[in-house]
Formats: structure tokens, sequence, C-alpha cells
């Protein structure tokens, strides 16, 4: 088991992808960069679906990084 599957394990199949990504800010790679701008930001969609979360960083004119790492991080969401 890797890393990533390790971390997409542990999450709970009933938890909205912008809460599982809020979990991810321990992580040494671009979501755990994403999960931690996340939490710093008060208008970030806690309980948003991956939609919600790239319109949302749309609107703050994120880095194409993020975005980049929003798309890893929905696709080890969608393997949990």
């Amino acid at each position: 088991m890797t890393a990533i599957d390790s971390c997409s394990a542990e999450t709970d199949d009933k938890v909205t992808f912008g809460a599982w990504l809020l979990t991810q800010h321990d992580r040494s790679d671009w979501v755990g960069d994403l999960a931690r701008a996340a939490k710093a930001d008060r208008k970030f969609p806690r309980a948003g679906d991956p939609d919600a979360v790239r319109s949302h960083l749309g609107s703050m004119q994120a880095e194409s990084e993020m975005l980049e790492a929003l798309d890893d991080a929905e696709q080890i969401w969608l393997r949990k």
C-alpha cells in the first residue's frame, strides 16, 4: 500500500470532498499545500464537491499548480 492509498483508505465514505481535503494538511506534496491553503481560507467550500472547490479556486485566481493539485486530490478522493 502506498502513502497515497493509505491516506485515501482512512477516509469515511460520507465525507464531502472539501471536508476530506482539509484533513490532508499533513501531506508533504501539492495536495498538502492545497489543504493548508484551504484551511487558511475562511470562504473555502468545506461541504463542497470537487467542482465547488474548483470554482472557488478559479474565483481566487489560484495558480495552475493548485488546480493540478486539486485534480490529484480529486483522483485520490474518488478512490477512497
